[in-house]
């Protein structure tokens, strides 16, 4: 495996985080979480206060905030869920970004977003003074992780002392993604379409992505459900040579939808499988599926990892798509499950 760059390092540590913290978690099926994100007090349409229960925590909103800061978490769920709100503007520093991504032009609006001149810490986010600084009104992180005091993060309640509201999405309570699915990337929706005012808005995107996805799931049928591969491209996150390997989590929920089956998800009881090369070229697989974290050509890496595994039905088909930020938690995990199903089962489109 290449070695990774500063920003791969980055993703590797904070997922492997998250990767490592199951057992704090009350989890699931179906992206339905006993605590994260429930909803404690809805508001009509833009009508205020609104109060959310987020990871054990009443979070109050008198008005839409106007201060957001989105923390990295190894994530673009979140500026990308503020985007498709029509909340960017009222970003004032967003540290996220996949460096491309499957809806046109979203990856040039992360860009020009305002970064509120951070440098980030060693653990690769905002360190508190610097949180402190931004003066939010609104904090978003992926995990609990970005309120950890023990990284030199602002705890949620450090924030709530100064005036700011705190959200961890969906599956971040507990550093657990091992259940998440498609229905988390709906809660957080519906959450943010609360927080502002536009849960129309929102709402409107869930039903076009649920119909999508159903209209996707009408073509593929019954058909076979090929065996497939989710890595992410020159990434290390463990000891062997393929540890970046997505064995649980969303990928799963995606892949079913797109009518395929993860070659991986018996070969670790957590989000990542840490596999030696024996154990990768051991397992057939039919179809391969790059997900790329700011990789100027994870093309060139798929390509390359086909010709290393020359045996796989993958390789002899020629068969693997690349994909970014739609194959993670967000609000166009329809386009993912479009774009594999068409790889996988091209005779239904």
């Amino acid at each position: 495996m290449p070695t990774p760059r500063p920003a791969a390092v980055a993703l590797a540590a904070l997922l492997c985080l998250a990767a490592a913290g199951c057992s704090g978690s009350d989890s699931g099926s179906g992206g339905k979480k006993t605590d994260a994100a429930e909803k404690a007090s809805p508001a009509a349409q833009g009508q205020y206060p609104v109060t959310l229960k987020n990871c054990g925590l009443n979070q109050k909103f008198d008005q839409a905030p106007s201060r957001v800061v989105v923390m990295n978490g190894a994530s673009v769920a979140e500026v990308s869920t503020l985007l498709a709100l029509g909340q960017g503007d009222r970003i004032v520093s967003n540290q996220q970004s996949y460096g491309m991504s499957e809806v046109p032009g979203r990856a040039e609006e992360i860009k020009k977003l305002p970064t509120g001149g951070v440098r980030p810490n060693d653990a690769y986010d905002i360190p508190r003074e610097a949180m402190i600084g931004l003066r939010p009104d609104l904090v978003l992180s992926n995990m609990s992780y970005g309120f950890d005091a023990k990284n030199g993060f602002a705890t949620r309640e450090q924030l709530q002392e100064v005036g700011a509201r705190t959200y961890i999405s969906p599956e971040g309570c507990g550093q657990d993604i091992l259940n998440t699915t498609i229905d988390d990337s709906y809660t957080l929706l519906r959450d943010m379409g609360k927080v502002f005012g536009v849960e129309d808005r929102a709402e409107k995107l869930i039903a076009t992505e649920r119909q999508n996805i159903a209209d996707v799931a009408e073509k593929v049928g019954d058909a076979k459900k090929p065996r497939v591969m989710v890595i992410f491209s020159n990434m290390t996150m463990g000891g062997n040579d393929f540890s970046s390997i997505a064995a649980h989590g969303i990928y799963n929920d995606i892949l079913a939808k797109a009518g395929g089956g993860n070659a991986f998800a018996s070969a670790s009881k957590t989000s990542f499988a840490d596999l030696s090369k024996e154990k990768v070229a051991a397992t057939d697989v039919d179809a391969l599926v790059v997900v790329s974290y700011n990789d100027p050509d994870p093309t060139a890496y798929a390509k390359k990892l086909l010709k290393e595994f020359p045996q796989w039905s993958a390789a002899k088909k020629n068969k693997f798509v690349v994909l970014s930020d739609s194959m993670y938690l967000g609000p166009s995990n329809d386009v993912a499950v479009e774009k594999i199903a068409r790889m996988l089962h091209p005779e239904a489109f």
